[in-house]
């Protein structure tokens, strides 16, 4: 009987548990900074929970406190604010340069200071676009750092005024505005004007593109005052901006100084022309954009239908048609019927349904075509001024010319009829509705329903109600009145009218009779009755689009909501302001893209920006929901210019979007603004953006977004510093946690155990575990206890270092929290496991059985891999048997260690008994079970349980998998069993199965070792197909294999392909490739690896520099040699003594010895220490050149390091002892010839001796 374990702990103990744990000192951060002396400044309280004085808040308390964090919290930051280039030194600027182009930076790493034409040639080189925006980037601000760094390291340095040019296109390429602004501004003074079309123009563009207006308008005029013709597309951009803004005085001035350069007609130009055409007759201005239409013309283009459009509907609000006519004559152009459509009903509306007509007849002679729904709209008119002749011409005009009537254009008939009484005459309208095949609509029937309705004809009207239900319109049960089904319909409460029969004698109410005499009244409002009745009657004659697309809108039904909008420009009609506005309520719901909602709102408003800024605010809200910033923030600025109050969630949504695109210019404008505004942002947007912002790991942006938040509501200062605390935390920015921490407002705040459970947490995420156990000290001494989560991470780490400590804190867990003590303790068990802290782990689970808990599965088997880790074979077998017993899950990773054990002891009959035992006990997937076999049993290349497995599998019929095929494909070449192994990767690649680098690699390896390279290719030939990458090991075992078969170009050739293909990964190592290509003489191949390996961002090693060095010399290519050295010193790469000397030896050979000296120089200031061949070598040539100084100073340098000179040295230069008299006589005492003769030994002294 285990015994049971009590849980409760005298609160004496506790106290006594804690004192004890707080005596403990953990080690020092090793971080920027103390956590102690962090804490130190942390409130303090005697409680078990830290309340501070509750003063109220106020705004004042939080202004600064972003700056403070900053500044003491910037080496934590992971802030992207571009890569900082003060005080860079020009191998700085080099270095990353030479990153993205090798060959250009090359020969100028030997410059000290940089000449003008050095700037030009190097900005030449690199002036080509890299194609990656982020390299470009890094490109340029490196440019320009070199570029500013020429100009201020010599002050009368001036650079070319075409290296200016290039520069300011390239600042404009890579968006650096500002600086291009600098370039242009320096060239100016110096009274150099860059007069460059292009540069002005994509500064236009690129002030366009980060919606800077102002900017961009005063480029313009710049370019206009140097008498400069921007190129079209900074037109373009600048127009469309403008167009976006409704900024049509710009805008028109903008497109006038276009037009004058001329319109090519390209569909981009065409568009703008039409959305200026479009908004100046918005503003009225219908004369000028008829001028402008005028202009285009005569360049041959057309106006299209929304210039058409756009023009008469500014006509048609002007009432004047005349003009109308006047401008289709002018430009020789017949309306499409939209528009005619649209000017038909505006002139019926206002002038008649005659004036209509005769226009139609107008425009017809200009070629109009009417269709089905022009006659309808003026069979509608003819109908409401009650000319039922007019109408039924109209009708007839429709049949003549074969087309089929519209359903409402029959509406309007029926209404007509009725409303004059003939409502005996409508069965004959349905008749040949049902002949022209055209169907009757719900609007048909409740036509026919007010008819009968107010010609009393009760009888038909249930026989209208019996025909809706048969044709599915209303649902109809036998109970159900069919009259009172048919006032509702009409818009009546079935209460209020009534049809009542008259049982006076003398029939004084009679208003009608039924079909068996009896006289019937209303029972009624009969004004209101007959006020209902005609309205539908009159809605009827011209359609009531605006009604219906309400109810749509109010269902939701945006698929008939949009078609609506298309019908009604057919109809010549346009939506009503609430029906509008109705709309735009739905759209943020929608999923429609931008350019169809554009187009709706173009259609809707005749600008947006005529709509209230209630709504303007839900269409920015809406598009910044919808991920469409670019139109936000158009829509956003516009508001701005027009002093328009932005909401709070207006900036919430425009901010979180911005950070979602990572556009930190536009967050950091918009966030400014609201920050001015006083923007208070929900507590759910807080979490949102502060979460969004330490994502991106723009710390500085949410340290100041967090104060903006505070002083704009300090009342939900806790919730907010709570959210954040955790996010930084849960981000890897704890450090910068615990400043945030300390810097803010004590009072502000109810420090509890959550806060510092956080820190804990985020140090221990980032293995920072001796600040994190100096947080829980701070902790336990104010009486807190951390969260479960927290102690169960740090009792495993507490373990290795302090046993009673971990022991302590796990019994305050126990304690505390007894409902989740078997949790905790499996927890933990399983942590200290994984620490491989295997005996504590086992002590921990005797502890937990003894307590009467049973652990659960996962234990079991975390402590199942321990075991078999440390070998403890009595242990394995006893927690298996428990598995086993009690019919527990083993995992897959159990069984592997388990396997992996057995193997290691050669217990291979075991293994195999294994797999029949979890065949019948677990849950595992067969082909899981047969692939840990296989790779075990491989690995200790057991061919016989490999070839026997195998010979199962395919028994079973199981499917191999791709983890089956690559562990076969490894093991049999390790078993040295290639064909197989071979086989296996065709068949694997046969399945459009990719094969692992391993699997590859171990059969080109295994090829290349036999020198059999040629299969080694084929393989590769494979892998080409596909595009497959190939790893380093690949590739340099093949190029080796075919240099030592002396196959010089195919080795060349296959590296080519490799590159041309891009089958190369960014981590490539060239390193073996190269020194074999310079052994064979191709160091411009090697060179061309060395500049791969470059730019994929990879250095490489030494011995790769020093073999080009010396192939170059050995070629007598000494400048070179010369340039590679450079670079690689500067890349803190250590030549080797060799190449030293080569370099210095093959200077001396030719002539440039004063080079050859420097470079002896230069490695002695390194640290290292010259060969005495070449000290010799150099001295040498100064003695051949009669420099008798230089070749003595050499050789007391030598001799300080330890050379003895040979004599022939000596005696040439004691030969030449009379060029060195003046030298002797300064120093009499230590003359040349004695401090040569030191050399072999002679000393002063014993010389004084002999001669005594």
């Amino acid at each position: 009987m285990l015994p049971t374990f009590s849980f409760f702990i005298p609160k004496d103990h506790f106290r006594q548990v804690r004192s004890f744990l707080n005596q403990f000192s953990f080690y020092k951060p090793k971080i920027g900074f103390s956590v102690e002396a962090s804490l130190e400044n942390l409130p303090n309280s005697p409680s078990s929970r830290i309340y501070q004085s509750h003063k109220k808040s106020s705004s004042s308390d939080f202004y600064g406190i972003a700056e403070s964090i900053i500044s003491k919290s910037s080496h934590f930051s992971g802030s992207d604010n571009g890569e900082a280039f003060t005080n860079c030194t020009l191998k700085d600027y080099f270095l990353r340069l030479s990153d993205i182009s090798p060959v250009t930076v090359r020969r100028f790493w030997r410059t000290i200071d940089l000449k003008p034409q050095d700037v030009f040639e190097i900005l030449v080189g690199f002036e080509p676009s890299s194609g990656n925006y982020e390299t470009e980037v890094k490109k340029v601000k490196s440019l320009w750092g070199m570029f500013k760094w020429a100009s201020e390291k010599n002050g009368g340095f001036e650079h070319f005024p075409q290296s200016c040019k290039i520069m300011a296109s390239m600042l404009v390429r890579a968006g650096l505005f500002v600086e291009v602004e600098t370039v242009l501004s320096r060239s100016e003074s110096r009274g150099i004007l860059l007069d460059c079309q292009e540069i002005f123009s994509d500064l236009i563009e690129g002030y366009v593109g980060e919606l800077e207006l102002e900017r961009a308008i005063c480029t313009y005029d710049r370019m206009r005052r140097l008498s400069l013709v921007p190129t079209s597309s900074s037109y373009q951009a600048l127009l469309k901006y403008l167009i976006g803004l409704n900024e049509t005085r710009l805008m028109y001035n903008v497109y006038v100084d276009m037009s004058q350069i001329g319109i090519r007609g390209s569909s981009e130009e065409i568009n703008i022309h039409e959305n200026v055409v479009r908004l100046l007759c918005i503003d009225g201005r219908i004369q000028e954009a008829r001028e402008l239409v005028r202009k285009v013309m005569a360049s041959g283009i057309l106006p299209g239908r929304t210039i058409i459009h756009a023009i008469c509907c500014g006509y048609c609000e002007k009432k004047d048609f005349d003009d109308i006519l006047s401008f289709f004559s002018e430009m020789r152009i017949a309306p499409d019927v939209i528009v005619g459509n649209k000017i038909l009903f505006s002139l019926g509306k206002d002038y008649g349904v005659q004036q209509a007509s005769l226009f139609m007849e107008k425009m017809e002679e200009l070629g109009f075509c009417p269709d089905e729904r022009t006659f309808g709209i003026l069979i509608g008119y003819s109908c409401r001024e009650r000319n039922l002749e007019y109408a039924f011409i109209y009708l007839s005009g429709i049949i003549s010319r074969s087309l089929k009537p519209h359903v409402y254009s029959y509406n309007a008939l029926l209404s007509g009829f009725l409303t004059n009484g003939m409502w005996t005459h409508s069965r004959n309208i349905l008749l040949e509705m049902k002949d022209m095949g055209v169907t009757p609509n719900l609007s048909t029937f409740r036509v026919l329903l007010a008819g009968f309705c107010k010609a009393m004809r009760f009888d038909e009207v249930k026989a209208v109600i019996d025909e809706m239900a048969d044709r599915g319109f209303i649902k109809l049960s036998s109970t159900e009145d069919p009259l009172t089904e048919a006032f509702q319909l009409l818009g009546f409460n079935p209460l209020d009218v009534k049809i009542r029969r008259d049982n006076d004698k003398g029939f004084f109410k009679t208003e009608f009779y039924d079909n068996l005499g009896n006289g019937l009244y209303l029972d009624t409002d009969v004004d209101k009755y007959e006020k209902v009745i005609n309205k539908v009657l009159e809605d009827a004659m011209i359609p009531d689009f605006n009604s219906s697309f309400l109810e749509y809108c109010r269902n939701r039904d945006i698929k008939n909501t949009f078609s609506m909008v298309d019908e009604m420009a057919r109809w010549g009609q346009k939506l009503s302001l609430p029906a509008s506005l109705s709309l735009l309520g739905g759209l943020p719901r929608s999923a429609f893209g931008v350019k169809t909602i554009n187009h709706l709102l173009e259609s809707m408003f005749k600008s947006v920006y005529h709509l209230d800024q209630q709504y303007l605010n839900k269409i920015v809200q809406m598009y910044s929901k919808k991920g469409l910033t670019f139109s936000a923030r158009h829509l956003f600025d516009g508001m701005v210019r027009r002093n328009l109050t932005i909401e709070n969630g207006t900036y919430s949504a425009l901010l979180l979007a911005f950070c979602k695109k990572s556009d930190l210019k536009s967050l950091r404008y918009c966030h400014h603004l609201a920050r001015k505004y006083n923007w208070s942002a929900k507590l759910e947007d807080r979490k949102v953006l502060l979460s969004h912002l330490c994502q991106k790991k723009w710390l500085n942006e949410a340290f100041e977004m967090f104060e903006t938040m505070l002083l704009a509501s300090p009342c939900n200062a806790s919730e907010t510093f709570h959210s954040f605390l955790e996010e930084l935390c849960s981000q890897g920015f704890t450090s910068a946690a615990l400043i945030f921490l300390q810097e803010f407002p004590t009072h502000a705040i109810v420090l509890d155990s959550v806060a510092y459970s956080h820190l804990i947490r985020g140090f221990c995420k980032e293995e920072k575990f001796s600040e994190a156990s100096t947080i829980l000290s701070v902790m336990l001494s104010k009486n807190l206890t951390p969260a479960l989560d927290v102690s169960i991470q740090l009792i495993p780490r507490l373990w290795r270092t302090d046993m009673e400590k971990a022991s302590a804190l796990k019994d305050i867990c126990l304690t505390e929290q007894p409902s989740v003590a078997l949790t905790t303790l499996c927890a933990l068990i399983k942590r200290i496991c994984r620490l491989k802290m295997v005996e504590e782990a086992t002590n921990l689970f005797k502890e937990t059985l003894s307590m009467g808990l049973m652990p659960d599965v996962e234990t079991f088997n975390i402590l199942i891999q321990g075991y078999c880790r440390e070998n403890k074979s009595r242990k394995v077998v006893e927690v298996l048997g428990v598995l086993i017993r009690k019919s527990l899950r083993i995992t897959i990773s159990s069984y592997s260690h388990l396997v992996l054990w057995l193997c290691t002891e050669r217990m291979f009959h075991q293994a195999w008994s294994l797999k029949e035992l979890l065949h019948k006990e677990s849950d595992l997937s067969d082909i899981i079970i047969y692939n840990i076999l296989i790779f075990h049993f491989s690995s200790r290349k057991n061919i016989l349980f490999l070839d026997a497995l195998i010979h199962e599998l395919e028994k079973e019929g199981l499917r191999y998998d791709e983890v089956t095929y690559n562990f076969l494909i490894q093991g049999l070449v390790q078993c040295q069993r290639i064909s197989g192994s071979v086989g296996y990767l065709m068949t694997m690649i046969g399945q459009d199965l990719r094969p692992s680098t391993r699997s590859v690699r171990d059969i080109i390896s295994y090829f290349c070792r036999k020198n059999e390279v040629e299969k080694a290719l084929d393989i590769s030939r494979e892998l080409e197909l596909r595009g497959w990458i190939h790893g380093t090991v690949i590739q340099n075992r093949i190029v080796q294999a075919l240099l030592k078969k002396n196959k010089i170009h195919e080795a060349v050739d296959f590296l080519d392909r490799m590159e041309s293909k891009e089958l190369i990964h960014d981590n490539i190592n060239y390193d073996l490739s190269i020194k074999q290509l310079c052994l064979h003489g191709r160091q411009d191949k090697a060179v061309d690896l060395l500049n791969l390996m470059l730019r994929k961002g990879r250095v490489p090693e030494s011995s790769s520099y020093d073999c080009i060095i010396q192939s170059f010399c050995s070629g007598h290519k000494l400048d070179s040699a010369l340039d590679f050295h450079a670079e690689m010193l500067c890349r803190n790469r250590k030549p080797s003594k060799i190449t030293w000397e080569t370099l210095v030896c093959g200077l001396c050979q030719d002539g440039r010895v004063a080079e050859a000296e420097q470079l002896l120089n230069s490695m002695i200031q390194l640290g290292e220490t010259p060969s005495k061949e070449m000290f010799c070598s150099v001295i040498n040539k100064h003695r051949f050149e009669n420099n008798v100084r230089k070749a003595s100073e050499l050789l007391k340098v030598m001799q300080e390091i330890g050379y003895v000179p040979d004599f022939d040295t000596h005696w040439s230069l004691i030969s030449n002892l009379g060029s060195s008299n003046k030298k002797d006589r300064v120093n009499p005492k230590h003359g040349f010839l004695s401090g040569l003769l030191s050399g072999f030994g002679f000393d002063r002294k014993n010389h004084n001796d002999k001669d005594r």
